[in-house]
């Protein structure tokens, strides 16, 4: 019997609806690098969605490399990040921005998010040529707790930027879950209006690889794509990117699947809840943190694949749930047996 695999939203290989379509184009040949018919189309349909209709869109193959190629890009070589200390560019990206030169200075992340007085205090104590420059506000949406940025919070942080002449780059790996959430009052568009620079994930929501970069401002969009060729991220099949991204845009599927995955996650979370098992934080997308006993936690290793989370306390061990259009109600029943 296989193991219930809540490890992650990235762990099949895409939708049915995005293998057809790149099935059903296997005899074609394209012109490689992403010139090519199918990424002209999925980037028409991105900058419909976002609202931006001269916004320069790059497919990536992944988040990492899209935040280093990025960052490393708008950034001047004295210029640093400010990001939450839980941010992924500084916990999982193995030094992917300071190895380009970039520092990261970390802050504080209340539920997983930047506070607007702590960027303040990072940006309004760097004041002189004998310290790095902050320059860019990394925040992902979601947050790595799975919380979401409300329209006035991201607001706040864009008027902090504006003061200090400081760009708003959003990592958006889960930005489907976010745009779906049902705590969420942002939409695309006006993520789009706000950010500097942002990218829609869809490795982890249904996509056999693939991200979609919308430079916002034109300022940082000059010599992009030599960029992109110089640090590795230029693929010779783009087309690849495109035809998924177009199957995925096509009719909503992208964010039809982004929330059946959050509502998986609701289910889950009123599961563990019934039976009296306390979380690490508030579930507002499609992640979901149970504080399990020792016990517990033996029996789910037994038959559940999933992330532990943080060190062992008198209260437990913080574990990872990931939901995704995958999860059935059958893995969610399975799974709240064991507790």
């Amino acid at each position: 019997m296989d193991k219930i695999n809540l490890m992650n939203d990235y762990n099949s290989t895409c939708h049915p609806t995005v293998l057809e379509a790149i099935k059903n184009v296997s005899e074609r040949r394209y012109v490689g690098y992403g010139a090519d018919e199918a990424t002209a189309v999925a980037v028409e349909m991105i900058r419909q969605m976002t609202g931006l209709p001269d916004a320069y869109v790059q497919l990536m193959p992944g988040g990492t490399i899209t935040n280093l190629t990025a960052i490393s890009a708008f950034l001047r070589p004295h210029e640093a990040v400010v990001a939450p200390s839980i941010g992924h560019i500084y916990v999982h990206e193995t030094g992917a921005i300071e190895a380009t030169g970039h520092k990261v200075l970390t802050i504080q992340a209340k539920n997983g998010k930047a506070q607007a007085a702590d960027v303040l205090t990072i940006a309004d104590s760097h004041t002189d040529e004998h310290m790095v420059k902050p320059k860019l506000l990394y925040i992902s949406q979601t947050t790595e707790l799975g919380t979401v940025y409300t329209k006035a919070e991201l607001k706040l942080l864009r008027n902090i930027c504006d003061e200090f002449g400081m760009y708003l780059y959003i990592d958006g790996a889960r930005l489907g879950y976010a745009v779906s959430s049902k705590n969420s009052d942002l939409s695309i568009k006006e993520i789009a209006s706000m950010a500097d620079a942002f990218y829609i994930g869809g490795t982890k929501n249904g996509l056999l690889f693939g991200e979609a970069l919308v430079i916002c401002n034109p300022s940082l969009a000059a010599d992009f794509r030599h960029i992109v060729k110089q640090r590795g991220a230029l693929m010779s099949k783009g087309f690849l990117l495109g035809m998924q991204f177009q199957a995925i845009l096509l009719g909503g599927l992208y964010f039809e699947l982004a929330a059946q995955a959050n509502d998986a996650a609701a289910r889950l979370t009123e599961g563990l809840r019934n039976k009296g098992i306390p979380l690490l934080i508030e579930t507002e997308s499609n992640q979901v943190f149970p504080v399990v006993q020792k016990k517990t936690l033996s029996r789910l290793e037994e038959q559940v694949v999933f992330e532990v989370w943080a060190r062992s306390t008198e209260a437990g061990t913080p574990i990872r749930f990931v939901t995704s259009w995958q999860t059935t109600d059958e893995d969610i029943e399975s799974a709240l047996k064991l507790f």
